[in-house]
């Protein structure tokens, strides 16, 4: 298990899903597996913004962020199934597809139409897909900290293909993992995810009440998503908010952290990457102001595009 992970470690992006997959519980959840499971808090009315949170995590992602609009937009926040203490679903034959599908039918049901999917890390991928396959649902997209296709951070020369053995193998060896190794390793998890302490404490909660095959199943479609070429069928808006500041210590810089974002979004020549100075990689604890700012400008902007674009 310590060799996949060192491995992983290699990248800021992976290292982030990693530490994040080794804080997995060893919980796992009673219910009806087939059943709806994602959770939804509504506020405001408004045009809609839907706030999607990523492995491992909670709605209180974006609980700061949807503050920052509800005053003018109706805010959408999402809890995935398996994470959080969200009630799992099916994952054997894998993770986006189901969740993907589920969240679509619960957007269809809210009558939600041409809104901003706003997606934290493994949220944003579910928020391309969703672009990508129910146009109608997405008017723009807001990718916070998130990247088409992991692995590639690595090497770019990567493919879903060939990540495939590694994935099945980090499959196997986060199955052999016993349930108390799991617990030991929930704080060291939280470690450097945020640059805020007082979230520590929900980042270990969240390990602890998330189920065990949930995130197993999500690390490995991340580790074999590859939608570096898809995504040029977005015909939306695309922002995307970047962190580098917790891998300074490795190297990183915002220079080459910004270069790693545009070769994964190169299929995307009008997306707008913007980098933070400060924060981690939950960028709406750490460095909200920013993020809430980046947001109401590019909607503005987006908008005023729209309109200029109309007969």
């Amino acid at each position: 298990m310590r060799n996949i992970f060192i491995k992983l470690a290699r990248s800021p992006a992976l290292a982030t899903a990693a530490a994040l997959m080794i804080g997995a519980a060893s919980l796992s959840l009673a219910g009806n597996a087939n059943a709806s499971a994602v959770g939804l808090v509504e506020k405001g009315q408004g045009p809609t913004l839907v706030f999607i949170p990523g492995l491992i995590s909670g709605r209180e992602t974006f609980t700061q962020t949807c503050e920052a609009f509800v005053m003018t937009h109706r805010c959408l926040l999402l809890d995935l199934p398996g994470f959080a203490g969200q009630k799992p679903i099916d994952v054997r034959h894998g993770f986006f597809s189901p969740v993907e599908q589920q969240i679509i039918r619960l957007l269809r049901d809210h009558h939600v139409s041409n809104a901003t999917l706003v997606g934290h890390s493994l949220g944003g991928v579910l928020g391309m897909l969703i672009a990508l396959d129910a146009p109608d649902l997405a008017d723009r997209l807001v990718l916070v900290d998130s990247l088409p296709f992991y692995p590639a951070t690595q090497n770019p020369a990567l493919t879903a293909e060939l990540m495939k053995p590694q994935a099945e193998q980090m499959r196997a060896q986060m199955n052999a993992v016993s349930a108390e190794d799991f617990v030991k390793l929930t704080v060291q998890s939280a470690t450097g995810m945020s640059n805020t302490a007082a979230r520590q404490g929900l980042l270990t909660k969240w390990s602890r009440t998330s189920d065990r095959a949930t995130p197993t199943a999500a690390m490995v479609d991340l580790m074999t998503t590859d939608l570096r070429a898809r995504i040029s069928g977005l015909s939306q808006p695309v922002l995307v908010l970047g962190s580098w500041a917790a891998y300074k210590q490795y190297g990183a810089t915002p220079e080459s952290t910004a270069a790693t974002f545009r070769l994964q979004y190169a299929a995307l020549p009008r997306v707008n990457i913007r980098i933070s100075e400060t924060g981690y990689h939950f960028l709406t604890w750490d460095d909200g102001a920013w993020v809430n700012q980046q947001i109401r400008d590019f909607l503005i902007r987006s908008a005023e595009l729209q309109s200029n674009r109309q007969p």
